[in-house]
């Protein structure tokens, strides 16, 4: 197949990290992919303004090695000289063109048929309140063929938006990259999370959780990795291990250090560190959003009924006081969940819903 990925930014965000791995996965299988990225709209006043006065308050900090997924592999990737949308001319003929946010879907919607069939791969429901949410809901019911990551979006996109062409394909886990060796418990109590500060990522219930979890456990140390450097708004506590923007590398160890690794989203299209936790061999206490149903449902770790902060303090509490057999039997139970689906078990879910979305009707 010829297959064209359009990517609303070459950005460090966790979806574009799946389309990277899918878009190699189906190059080293034999396909014809190419990306083709937008760009960041031109900043607001406003924006510049919040900009620089972040600027003044965080320490510089050197950037990755790597600024983009896509920098080791061989895919081709175009990058749109300003932001505006695709035309045909940016892209080539294919014979599938995959729309992955619902600005491309926009974009893709009046190409020529010569660019492939059109395709919807949906990480996340983002109707968020600073989106125009009736144009992002409109593209969930435009003729395209869907594919979806978790079972609580296809049940959405059902209901909701009458979706008759739709592929679920959850994601997998790099087991080369993330794996550890079976482990006691760290000598002093350690939880981590990922940081973000969009309020949808629910940071704010973890380190409340966190907090509240430092009454009856005074020695519990946490440890954070995120994309962007802690604000004054969503202060992580005094002697956090913060990791600004880690080499991918370097997870599979951040994870390792912890006891249970904390899953706190108000929404979420899967929460894709679930499953790189437990790769590791680290347990995770989870809100019930997002893959989570799925990914802990049978006892791997620790699903909570809703997302609450006292559940996910008592919860903390909970697998602190695990003997080490116990935790071990935890921490093994998670990894063998984690080890049933591998990024090569997705890219064929992935390869096989391409293959019936430009299969002759």
């Amino acid at each position: 197949m010829k297959i064209t990925f359009v990517i609303p930014q070459d950005s460090l965000a966790g979806g574009i990290r799946a389309v990277s791995i899918y878009a190699d996965q189906l190059q080293k299988r034999g396909h014809d992919v190419t990306v083709v990225a937008g760009v960041h709209p031109p900043k607001t006043y406003k924006e510049k303004i919040k900009g620089l006065l972040q600027f003044r308050q965080q320490a510089p900090t050197a950037s990755p090695t790597n600024s983009s997924y896509f920098d080791p592999l061989d895919v081709l990737l175009h990058t749109l000289e300003a932001y505006r949308p695709v035309r045909d001319s940016d892209l080539p003929d294919a014979d599938a063109v995959i729309a992955t946010w619902w600005e491309t879907a926009e974009w893709i919607a009046p190409l020529s048929a010569a660019k492939g069939k059109k395709v919807y791969f949906i990480q996340h429901y983002e109707t968020f309140d600073y989106l125009p949410i009736s144009r992002v809901e409109a593209t969930y019911r435009l003729p395209f063929y869907q594919i979806t990551v978790a079972q609580w979006l296809v049940e959405v996109l059902r209901d909701r938006h009458h979706s008759q062409q739709i592929s679920l394909v959850p994601y997998g886990v790099d087991l080369k990259q993330f794996n550890s060796i079976s482990r006691p418990k760290a000598a002093v109590p350690t939880v981590g999370l990922m940081y973000a500060t969009a309020p949808w990522k629910g940071v704010d219930i973890a380190l409340q959780a966190f907090q509240s979890a430092l009454e009856n456990l005074p020695e519990l140390r946490l440890v954070a990795f995120g994309s962007e450097q802690p604000s004054a708004q969503l202060p992580l506590p005094k002697n956090t291990q913060y990791y600004f923007r880690p080499e991918q590398d370097c997870l599979k160890d951040i994870y390792a250090q912890c006891d249970a690794w904390l899953f706190s989203s108000r929404v979420e299209g899967f929460g894709l560190p679930i499953l790189e936790a437990m790769a590791c061999h680290t347990p995770v206490i989870a809100v019930p959003t997002g893959a989570a149903p799925e990914l802990l449902g049978n006892g791997c770790g620790m699903l909570l009924d809703r997302n609450d902060s006292v559940l996910i303090a008592q919860a903390i509490h909970q697998i602190a006081k695990l003997d080490v057999l116990e935790w071990q039997q935890l921490s093994a139970h998670a990894y063998q969940t984690a080890c049933q689906r591998s990024w090569e078990d997705a890219a064929n879910d992935f390869e096989a819903a391409l293959l019936e979305a430009i299969a002759p009707t």
